[in-house]
C-alpha cells in the first residue's frame, strides 16, 4: 500500500452560533479502500508483505455489509493477494448474490466462508483454527482493529488537524478512536460516537491507547445498522446542503449526534470541532435495498 498523494480536504460546515465545525474527508483517500479502513490496514499489510510470504493470504472477519470486508477484498484484488472473508450469518450462504457488499467482495476475488452467529461470537477460537489451517496467512480481526491499526490512524492527523479542540469519530470496534486518542495533541479532546451497544468498548479502547483523553457517546439511534426516518432525513438534508454524502451506519449517525450536541450547547464557546468522515459509502446501496423493500425513503 502506498500513501495517497492527494491532500485530504478539511471542509467547514457552517452551523452558526459560537462554535466552528469541520469535517475531514477521509472517505476520499481511496475509491474502494475507504476512509479509516485504508489507515487501519496500512501497517498490517506492509509489515506482512515485508516478511516476503511465499503465498500471501489475508483472512478477516465481518458482517454482510461490512466496510472492512469490502476494503480488504479491494486491497487483495488490487495487489493480487488471495483473501478470505469469514462472514457472520450462515443463512447468507445461498443468497449472498443479493448482497451488494458480498458481490463486490467476490468480484475482487475474495473467497467467502459463512459461519453461524454463535460460531462468529467465538472469533478467537475461529482464529486459532485458521492459523493452524493457513500458517502463513495474515489474520486481521473484525473491523481491522489491532495495535498496527491504531498506529495507522496516526496518518489521519497532520498539521491541518492540530488547531482543533475536539476530534470526533464514529466507533465500531474502537481502533480509530484509540488511534486518535494516542496521537492527539495534549490540548485536544477525543469523542467517540458509538454505533454499537457494547459495554466492553471503553475497556477495549483503553487497552489500545496509553492516554485517557477520550470519551464515548451513544449514537446507535436504536442499534447497530438500524436506520430510522430521522437518520435518513438528516443524511439527505446534509448532502443537499453541504454536498457531502454520508452513510447511515457510522458517519451519518455521528454527524447527526454532533449537530444535536451543538444545538444543546454542549461545546464551550469558540470551540473548534473536527469530525472524521471514515468512508463506508459502499454501504448506501445495501441500505437502500432494505429501505426499498420496506417502502421507505431512500438515501441519496
Amino acid at each position: 500500500m502506498n500513501i495517497p498523494e492527494i491532500q485530504i480536504p478539511v471542509v467547514e460546515i457552517p452551523v452558526g452560533g459560537n462554535v466552528s465545525l469541520f469535517i475531514k474527508r477521509e472517505d476520499l483517500v481511496h475509491p474502494h479502500i475507504s476512509g479509516n479502513k485504508y489507515w487501519k490496514l496500512f501497517y498490517n499489510i506492509n509489515r506482512y508483505l515485508k516478511g516476503n510470504p511465499e503465498k500471501p493470504y489475508i483472512i478477516t472477519f465481518g458482517g454482510a455489509y461490512s466496510n472492512h470486508i469490502a476494503a480488504v477484498s479491494a486491497l487483495g484484488g488490487q495487489a493480487g493477494i488471495r483473501t478470505l472473508g469469514i462472514i457472520r450469518g450462515e443463512e447468507l450462504r445461498d443468497k449472498w448474490q443479493d448482497n451488494p457488499t458480498l458481490v463486490f467482495a467476490r468480484k475482487n476475488g475474495m473467497n467467502l466462508k459463512f459461519v453461524t452467529r454463535e460460531e462468529y461470537r467465538h472469533k478467537e477460537l475461529l482464529t486459532g483454527f485458521l492459523q493452524d489451517e493457513f500458517p502463513g496467512a495474515l489474520i486481521i480481526p473484525e473491523g481491522g482493529t489491532n495495535p498496527e491499526a491504531v498506529q495507522g490512524i496516526r496518518m489521519m492527523l497532520n498539521d491541518h488537524t492540530k488547531d482543533f479542540d475536539y476530534l470526533c469519530t464514529a466507533v465500531g470496534t474502537g481502533g480509530t478512536v484509540a488511534g486518535l486518542s494516542e496521537y492527539a495533541g495534549e490540548n485536544q479532546q477525543v469523542i467517540g460516537f458509538t454505533v454499537v451497544n457494547d459495554d466492553s468498548l471503553e475497556l477495549k479502547i483503553a487497552g489500545l491507547t496509553s492516554k485517557r483523553n477520550f470519551r464515548l457517546m451513544d449514537s446507535a439511534f436504536g442499534g447497530y445498522g438500524k436506520i430510522n426516518d430521522e437518520n435518513i432525513r438528516f443524511i439527505n438534508i446534509f448532502r443537499e446542503k453541504y454536498g457531502i454524502p454520508l452513510e447511515p451506519v457510522y458517519t451519518g449517525k455521528m454527524m447527526q449526534k454532533v449537530f444535536h450536541l451543538i444545538g444543546e450547547g454542549y461545546f464551550p464557546e469558540n470551540s473548534r470541532i473536527l469530525c472524521f468522515h471514515t468512508g463506508g459509502l459502499q454501504g448506501i446501496e445495501g441500505a437502500n435495498r432494505l429501505l426499498e423493500k420496506q417502502n421507505r425513503t431512500l438515501i441519496v
